[in-house]
C-alpha cells in the first residue's frame, strides 16, 4: 500500500466494523417490530367470518388477524362491506350529502357513521401491513450490513493493514 493512501486501510475497517455492529441492530429491531405488529393485531381478537368470504380468502376462515399479509387481506373484506353499504361512496361523500340536507337524515347519518368506522379500521389494518413490510426491509438491510460490513473487515485484513495509520502494512508470517 502507498503512502498516499495509507488511510485506505484503516478507513475500509472501521466502516466493516460500523456495518458489523449496525446490522444485527437493524435486525433485531426488524424482528421486534414484527413481533410488536404480531402482538397489536392479536389484541384487536378480528376473526375472518365463518361464511361469506370471497373465494381467495376461504382458507382464512374462521382464523385471527395476526400478520401483516392478513390484515391487508382482511382491510380489502372491509373496503368490499363498504363499497356494498355505501354504494361505492367515500365518508367524505356521504358527508357532503348529509350536509346538503340539512344534517336531518337519519339514514345518512347512520350511513356516515358506518363508512368513518369501516374507514378507520381499514386505514389501521393499511398501516399494519405497511409496518410488516418494512420490518421485513430493516431485517434485510441489517443482514446484507452486517455480511458487507464482515467483507469489509475481511478485505482490509487481506490487505495487511494493521489499523494504527503508520502507512505500513502489516507483516504476514
Amino acid at each position: 500500500m502507498n503512502g498516499a493512501h495509507w488511510w485506505t486501510g484503516p478507513l475500509v475497517r472501521t466502516v466493516g466494523a460500523a456495518l458489523v455492529a449496525a446490522g444485527p441492530v437493524m435486525v433485531w429491531r426488524g424482528r421486534n417490530g414484527r413481533k410488536e405488529i404480531r402482538t397489536e393485531l392479536a389484541a384487536q381478537k378480528i376473526t375472518f367470518p365463518d361464511h361469506g368470504l370471497p373465494d381467495h380468502l376461504v382458507p382464512l376462515t374462521g382464523r385471527q388477524v395476526e400478520t401483516g399479509p392478513q390484515a391487508h387481506a382482511y382491510a380489502e373484506l372491509i373496503k368490499d362491506h363498504l363499497v356494498q353499504a355505501t354504494g361505492g361512496r367515500t365518508y367524505a361523500e356521504i358527508t357532503e350529502e348529509l350536509h346538503a340536507t340539512g344534517n336531518d337524515d337519519e339514514k345518512l347519518s347512520a350511513l356516515r357513521q358506518t363508512a368513518f368506522m369501516g374507514e378507520t379500521l381499514r386505514g389501521s389494518l393499511l398501516s399494519a401491513y405497511q409496518a410488516w413490510h418494512l420490518t421485513t426491509l430493516v431485517t434485510g438491510l441489517g443482514a446484507l450490513l452486517t455480511g458487507l460490513g464482515t467483507a469489509l473487515v475481511a478485505t482490509a485484513d487481506a490487505l495487511g493493514v494493521d489499523g494504527s495509520g503508520g502507512g505500513s502494512p502489516r507483516r504476514m508470517g
